[in-house]
């Protein structure tokens, strides 16, 4: 490997992650937060100061309308921290994004190889055949003259002055020893010219691009041991709840936390470095506490969003003075989720205690504020029909937990808000509008992240 491939971006300069932002093509479908007036795209009557418990009256936030402003308060946080790239191995990049472009540091081959097993040859047939072969990774072997070949090995360089690579299969050897063909040979053959796929400084990848397995084998191959890349937003789980269990089996009215095993990985499939997982009891105290002491990108709580006796989050976000940006969404299930901002560059995603709802939370308000941090594109939004009617909200989106079957989506049973059982044989989760669909209806759809067949499905 050449000296100057340790180290990331060498030959073009790194660009802030903003500027990475405005290269990565972000939702442009989803509705303007600032339309709804307040700061910064955040609805006026949810500011500092608000009352400490959700006023009944308050309007939940449309859905799409949720998830453009959880966009926004990441863009406006990445603003705010102008957070450095960094330079990652290739073994800690995957579900990175490039905050530099990826330039070739040498000619990808870097010298003629052969594509195929069989016979470098240099004029026409029949060859002699010499005693030694070349093999891949071995020094340049001697030159070719008229009428001579030699045993070669798929990877290995070419001899100077060889005509083509015949392959094993379409040669055969005389009484005498003389190689012939049985194809036509045509020069040039199954021989990989230096440079063919790339030359020294042609830009690879576009800073932007999400680090793929196939992005670090094409880095690996160009000399990379590191890339420039956009840094994880670095989120702490709180599981609130006297209820819950970390082991065995439900009793006496305490039932397992099916959040705190399921949060972080999916947390890092959206590209989130999950720094800590902490259960806190039902004390306002304890809770205040925590925010307190973190200092997380991202506070992600389950539990505690509602506005019962010993529902403590939104009190606790008055007491230290954050401001409402989202504050229940017209969504079922997941209605009493919340985002906040504690401060410029910290926010706090609040999910509901149910397993399904806070499915729901983490989709509609984490996804986009954590893909807006770490700089990744937004998915492409497409459609299903769905084979079956779902029932609808009368006022509310409803997320439905649905298979994919060849060109239809198949709706689930055990969609309740406590409900696991329907996501977890889900491949997606299909977008139904208020009133409900009927068969054969298109619906939007939410790729689950190991079902999407991309990056997600790395949840380490």
């Amino acid at each position: 490997m050449t000296p100057h491939g340790a180290r990331a971006g060498e030959d073009a300069e790194d660009l802030d992650i903003e500027e990475v932002l405005a290269l990565v093509k972000n939702s442009n479908h989803l509705p303007d937060p600032a339309a709804r007036g307040g700061t910064d795209g955040a609805p006026a009557p949810h500011g500092p100061g608000s009352s400490a418990r959700p006023d009944p009256h308050h309007r939940a936030t449309p859905w799409p309308e949720a998830r453009a402003l959880a966009e926004r308060a990441g863009r406006d946080a990445a603003r705010a921290a102008r957070r450095a790239p960094v330079s990652a191995p290739l073994d800690t990049a995957l579900g990175l994004t490039l905050a530099a472009p990826l330039d070739a540091l040498t000619d990808l081959p870097s010298f003629d190889t052969s594509a195929m097993d069989g016979w470098a040859v240099c004029g026409p047939a029949p060859w002699h055949v010499r005693d030694e072969g070349v093999l891949a990774g071995h020094a340049a072997p001697p030159a070719l003259t008229d009428g001579e070949a030699v045993r070669i090995a798929t990877g290995a360089r070419i001899p100077p002055d060889a005509t083509a690579v015949l392959r094993s299969e379409h040669g055969r050897t005389d009484d005498k020893g003389r190689l012939h063909a049985t194809k036509d040979v045509i020069p040039g053959q199954d021989i990989r010219p230096r440079g063919q796929e790339c030359r020294t400084g042609d830009q690879l990848l576009a800073a932007g691009t999400l680090v793929t397995p196939a992005v670090l084998g094409l880095a690996a191959a160009a000399g990379y041991d590191t890339v420039t890349a956009v840094p994880r937003a670095r989120v702490e789980v709180l599981v609130l709840g006297d209820e819950l269990l970390t082991q065995g089996l439900p009793h006496d009215g305490l039932i397992r936390d099916a959040l705190g095993p399921m949060l972080p990985p999916w947390l890092r499939a959206l590209g989130a470095e999950v720094i800590a997982v902490r259960r806190i009891r039902d004390d306002a105290d304890a809770l205040h506490r925590a925010l307190g002491a973190s200092d997380a990108d991202v506070i992600l709580t389950t539990g505690g969003t509602a506005a019962g006796p010993l529902d403590h989050v939104h009190p606790t976000l008055s007491r230290i003075g954050a401001e409402l940006l989202v504050d229940g969404v017209k969504v079922r299930p997941g209605h009493p989720m919340l985002l906040a901002r504690i401060t410029r560059t910290q926010h706090l995603v609040g999910l509901p205690g149910n397993p399904l709802a806070a499915v729901s939370g983490l989709l509609t308000l984490a996804e986009p504020l954590l893909r807006i941090l770490a700089a990744r594109p937004a998915p492409e939004p497409y459609t299903l029909p769905l084979r079956d009617a779902v029932h609808g909200h009368p006022h509310d989106t409803r997320l439905v937990p649905v298979v994919l079957r060849g060109d239809e989506a198949v709706p689930l049973h055990y969609n309740g808000p406590a409900m696991l059982r329907g996501i977890a044989a889900a491949d997606a989760l299909a977008v139904v509008q208020p009133g409900g669909a009927r068969p054969g209806q298109e619906a939007e759809l939410l790729d689950l992240p190991w079902a999407s067949g991309g990056i997600g499905v790395c949840f380490t």
